[in-house]
């Protein structure tokens, strides 16, 4: 190795190696392998040209060297099944992503579903120009060589595993365009010995990497010829792998996919019969300094054994992307993106180089430079040294730009004012002076967009942000902007096509980034409500703010005449065009998503009577609700908790008050539910009342299932003797379960309100007993669920509380009361609180001459032995006899609304009334009646 172009550069190195007494012994070594490696690069015959993942370095060296060299066959690093996609790019405008998107499958823990794969490409990149070229130039063969991307997560310890970056997350839109997708970037150009990059950084005075690479690799290169272009990216690509610890995974992933690529490579040469010299091989600096055995063009290299692909079904598009987003996957600082942009505007203006750009592409709001016409191909060159004048002689940096300066001053400046920043022309002036100081501090001949915006944020900022933007934000959008690329209509799949055909009747544009106002007026347009439909079921599919009603709901049996809604899709093409990988329209995807969340290992009966709600309210399938519907009551019957029994009830609830409304008969799911969920919630009662990891809301819920359905159970052939064996069986010990328990037994005519009233009266007389009351009181507020006639008594032991409580227990009690309340039964105080409202005197003045009603003072009233004895009656007759007669008022009110006329007779001394003997006729003629009424009242 001591012969070659870079002996001499080789023996300079290894004579500073040795000046360094002190250095590590390994030094030599790697500085020495460092020349190896330039000089075993540049000796391949098929010509590789490293670059680093948008830079406009890499870009510009790009188009010099596409249209100096005009090769025949370009081999990129990029997924190998991306290649479709790329014709699509002529419809977009960059920066956009090509994505590949799995959401069954099939070799991959499904855990880790969904799997997306992106690759960013922005004009700024040396892969666009590449690829621009070839689509363009007839003739041109573009192959590419990088692992599939089925590979790519073959290759990961934990598929799905997110990109790792060294910036914390951001929660504005643009930075997550990306989502959580594993990126694919060409030229990951960055040091993995963290000492050597906190060295650079160091010693270089800057903040980040970004900053480090665009002073002293973008700068220096952007005007270098191909030679030294190459040379260098190579030298750096070589220390950065050298100095890569290489044990780790990551380093035996990259040698891995360069044993991938040379394979490839090697096979479409040998396929094609392809000059190696018409051919140039563009890849990553840090693979470009590979010595694996596989690596080069010589067919008696070694192949790489590639293992196959999965079974799994990758579907792949374009989706679009930004600046930002690319930052904060890869890792880059807030704004570099932006500034590479501007950079590469600007050298392309200062080189006079026409880049190469698809045709039919959406333009960017960039005049192209003019160029003179390309020099002819040009055949193999010797290599020669360029880097021993490179890295001893003084770089050739632009000086200060004073034109260019002093407008980035100004206009951040007016900027800044738009922004709620008091500043002036003296802020524009110390901007100016302080940029200088700061690059001169730095050691720089030019204050570089780094500079300006630390002077900019010192000069204008200060300690207050008065608005939503600081001005360091402000800075990257002077010197750039978060650009925002955006896929074009043709190139979009046709489920998002067929979307934006179907929204075209409300005459808006679906595709401009900008949240826009859409009123429906349902009456007088009735075309729209095809709109309205649609735009309720992309609610329901896409995540965000994509589209947001503002006037209208959509609940079962509810319609809208009117309706407003606020649509952002243009921001949220993403999602549309991912909606899109599941199926050709919405309602395929929306009846794939329903009988997913039915049929899926956690569905609950619950998440499936949901799945039938919402086919109701989108699809209105009755052969999906049906099939949906027998899926809840197989998954009901197969659960062993209560956990779902509060969603299950009120879900039902709604459904049954549907049916009711709109069909003659229910289906025939819904019968089997409520009969199924009769008999399976009285089985389970028992032993729920006793557990204590079942809580008081569901024991609740269940026994609100079975009073409310149990008319309809029973009409079905359920059995109540089944329903009063479980709640005797009951025997729990937590105060709230043995208050609901009473209220059951009360539901059920076992225990009377006498005696109801009694045992609560005995709780608030036990001093052992008041401090868990609360739980007490939680419990019967509970019960006001499946017992609404309890409300009144609830109200009537909380007054009692209050009221005869000493002031030493009630302050200590009533916080206790207060949580309890608002954690078990919260949605039911509204309840008790409308029971008060009827129970106490709605002004001031009438409370002192209020008597509670349920005081034995509170009314003047015969008993029921009195007017029994009066109607000669006895047993249940008499008592019901005794109610009617004790509550004229009532028994007036009905009779008027039954339209019998007549009123109530005078009683003569030791008689009865004629209206009480015949109601006392009445009620002997039907014994039965009268029985379930005394019950019902409490009698």
């Amino acid at each position: 190795m001591g012969g070659g172009p870079f002996s001499a550069l080789r023996a300079q190195l290894l004579g500073a190696a040795e000046a360094l007494a002190g250095g590590p012994a390994a030094l030599p070594g790697i500085l020495a392998g460092m020349v190896d490696d330039v000089d075993h690069a540049l000796r391949e015959p098929l010509e590789i040209f490293p670059v680093c993942h948008h830079s406009p370095a890499s870009a510009l060296a790009m188009v010099r060297r596409l249209r100096l060299k005009q090769p025949k066959v370009i081999y990129l690093e990029l997924c190998e099944d991306l290649g479709p996609l790329l014709t699509e790019l002529r419809n977009c405008r960059l920066p956009v992503a090509l994505q590949a998107f799995a959401a069954e499958l099939d070799g991959f823990p499904q855990e880790s579903a969904p799997l997306s794969v992106i690759a960013p490409i922005t004009e700024a990149s040396a892969e666009y120009q590449a690829i621009a070229y070839a689509l363009e130039t007839p003739g041109v063969e573009l192959v590419l060589v990088d692992r599939s991307t089925d590979h790519v997560f073959q290759w990961q310890p934990e598929p799905g595993h997110r990109h790792e970056t060294d910036e914390p997350e951001d929660t504005e839109h643009e930075r997550d365009l990306h989502g959580d997708a594993v990126g694919v970037e060409i030229g990951d150009l960055r040091p993995r010995f963290a000492e050597l990059e906190e060295h650079l950084l160091h010693h270089g005075r800057v903040r980040h990497w970004s900053e480090w690479w665009d002073q002293y690799v973008e700068q220096p290169l952007a005007g270098a010829d191909h030679d030294t272009y190459r040379q260098v990216m190579v030298l750096i690509g070589s220390l950065f792998r050298r100095l890569a610890p290489h044990d780790t995974r990551r380093f035996a992933g990259d040698e891995d996919r360069e044993r991938y690529m040379w394979t490839r490579i090697r096979e479409h040469l040998a396929a094609s019969g392809a000059d190696r010299a018409d051919c140039i091989y563009i890849c990553g600096a840090f693979h470009a300094a590979s010595r694996v055995p596989e690596a080069g063009s010589d067919p008696s290299a070694p192949d790489f054994a590639i293992s196959p692909r999965t079974a799994t079904n990758w579907l792949y598009g374009l989706i679009p992307s930004s600046h930002s987003a690319i930052e904060a996957q890869f890792g880059l600082a807030p704004g570099s993106v932006s500034i590479a942009a501007a950079t590469w505007q600007k050298n392309l203006s200062r080189n006079w180089l026409t880049p190469f750009r698809l045709q039919g592409q959406k333009s960017s709001g960039k005049k192209k430079a003019k160029t003179p016409p390309p020099p002819p191909a040009i055949g193999a060159v010797p290599v020669t040294d360029h880097l021993t004048g490179y890295l001893s002689g003084a770089v050739a940096l632009n000086g200060l730009d004073e034109e260019e300066l002093r407008g980035w001053c100004v206009d951040i400046v007016r900027l800044a004012r738009r922004n709620g920043y008091l500043a002036s022309t003296a802020d524009a002036i110390a901007v100016f002076e302080t940029s200088v100081l700061l690059a001169g501090m730095r050691g720089r001949a030019r204050p570089t967009p780094y500079d300006f915006q630390d002077a900019a944020v010192t000069c204008i900022e200060k300690d207050t942000v008065p608005g939503r933007r600081d001005v360091g934000r402000l800075c990257e959008i002077l010197l750039g902007g978060d650009r925002i690329g955006q896929v074009g209509y043709e190139s979009l799949p046709p489920l998002a096509r067929d979307v934006l055909d179907r929204l075209a009747p409300l005459g808006l544009n679906l595709e401009q980034r900008a949240v826009q106002r859409a009123l429906l007026d349902l009456a007088a347009q009735p075309e729209l409500a095809a709109c309205s439909q649609l735009l309720w079921m992309l609610r329901y599919l896409l995540p965000g703010p994509a589209v947001r009603p503002i006037m209208g709901s959509r609940r079962l049996g509810e319609k809208h005449i009117q309706e407003s809604w606020d649509l952002d899709l243009g921001r949220h093409q993403r999602s549309i065009i991912e909606l899109g990988y599941e199926g050709v329209t919405v309602e395929q995807v929306l009846e794939q998503r329903l009988r997913r969340d039915a049929w899926s290992a956690d569905a609950t009966a619950a998440s499936a009577l949901k799945a039938v709600e919402n086919s109701l309210l989108f699809l209105r399938s009755p052969r999906l609700t049906d099939e949906l519907g027998n899926r809840a009551v197989e998954l009901l019957a197969a659960e062993r908790t209560v956990d779902e029994a509060p969603a299950v009830l009120r879900r039902i609830r709604r459904l049954l008050g549907y049916y009711r409304v709109t069909l003659p008969a229910l289906p025939a799911w819904c019968e089997r539910f409520v009969t199924g969920g009769y008999a399976h919630y009285c089985t389970l009662l028992p032993t729920s009342f006793v557990a204590e990891e079942t809580g008081v809301r569901q024991v609740g819920a269940m026994l609100g299932f079975l009073f409310s359905m149990e008319s309809l159970a029973l009409s079905l052939g359920c059995d109540r003797t089944q329903l009063e064996l479980a709640v005797r069986q009951s025997h729990p010990e937590s105060p709230a379960k043995v208050a609901l328990l009473w209220a059951a037994r009360y539901q059920l005519g076992e225990l009377p309100m006498a005696e109801l009233r009694e045992r609560a009266d005995e709780l608030l007389g036990n001093p052992l007993v008041v401090p868990a009351f609360p739980q007490y009181v939680a419990g019967f507020v509970q019960a006001c669920e499946p017992v609404p006639r309890l409300a009144p008594f609830v109200v009537e032991i909380l007054s009692k509380a209050f009221g005869r409580l000493p002031d030493r227990i009630l302050l200590p009690w009533l916080p206790t009361l207060l949580v309890t309340l608002k954690e078990q039964a919260a949605e039911l105080v509204p309840v008790l609180t409308r029971e008060a409202g009827r129970t106490f005197p709605a002004t001031l003045a009438a409370l002192d001459s209020w008597t509670p009603p349920w005081s034995g003072a509170a009314v003047s009233r015969p008993t029921v032995a009195g007017l029994s004895g009066a109607t000669g009656l006895s047993g249940p007759a008499g008592a019901a006899a005794a109610l009617l007669v004790g509550n004229r008022a009532a028994a007036d009110a009905v009779a008027s609304m039954l339209g019998c006329a007549g009123g109530w007779s005078p009683v003569p001394a030791g008689a009865a009334p004629a209206a009480d003997v015949a109601a006392a006729g009445l009620l002997t003629t039907y014994p039965d009646a009268a029985q379930a009424v005394a019950h019902l009242v409490g009698a």
